[in-house]
């Protein structure tokens, strides 16, 4: 089975999400995992579509959580990505307990809850801009465990898991948002 182009990937996102910051949030992490693919080394096209379908399944398991990447596990297979793809979509979600065993798996999981932080950030900044947030800002915001609460702080420490300090992963995945900031509203 070929795998699937990203033209693809983006519209059956768009089928099966209906919330726009959803979506955004699956492009931030799309972005994310893209520049840490070629940060080390890796294939971007496949780590970037892992990213963007990463949550394809949230809207369907809205009402059973549990089930979440379980579902998404299965249609991604479905689409072509490759069974490594689909299990770190799989082992994204923590409430499995089964730890990711790849690194494309690893980074997702600590990719996921980052987007999320980094957005938070840039939506308290008086232009509610990403070309206003610095590592430095998202990093003293990592440290106020109320603030973006949701976003598993553990999880994003586990970068130095894959031989990033959280200062490099933070500086990354910012880039990387930066870059696509039209796309992401902010």
């Amino acid at each position: 089975m070929a795998l699937i182009s990203r033209e693809e990937a983006l519209a059956e996102v768009r089928k099966h999400i209906k919330n726009e910051n959803m979506v955004r949030h699956m492009l931030a992490t799309e972005a994310a995992m893209k520049k840490l693919a070629e940060y080390f080394n890796e294939d971007a096209n496949l780590w970037g579509l892992t990213g963007l379908l990463h949550d394809i399944d949230t809207e369907i398991t809205n009402e059973n959580p549990l089930e979440h990447s379980k579902v998404g596990y299965e249609m991604v297979k479905t689409l072509g990505l490759p069974e490594e793809a689909a299990k770190a979509i799989l082992t994204h979600n923590e409430a499995h307990g089964i730890v990711p065993d790849s690194l494309m798996g690893k980074v997702l999981r600590a990719v996921d809850p980052l987007t999320g932080l980094i957005t938070a950030v840039a939506l308290v900044m008086p232009d509610k801009k990403l070309s206003s947030v610095t590592p430095e800002r998202v990093l003293k915001r990592f440290k106020e465990k109320r603030f973006a609460a949701g976003a598993n702080r553990e999880q994003i420490a586990t970068c130095e898991d894959f031989g990033l300090s959280l200062e490099k992963f933070v500086n990354l995945v910012l880039q990387a948002m930066q870059e696509i900031s039209e796309d992401l509203g902010l």
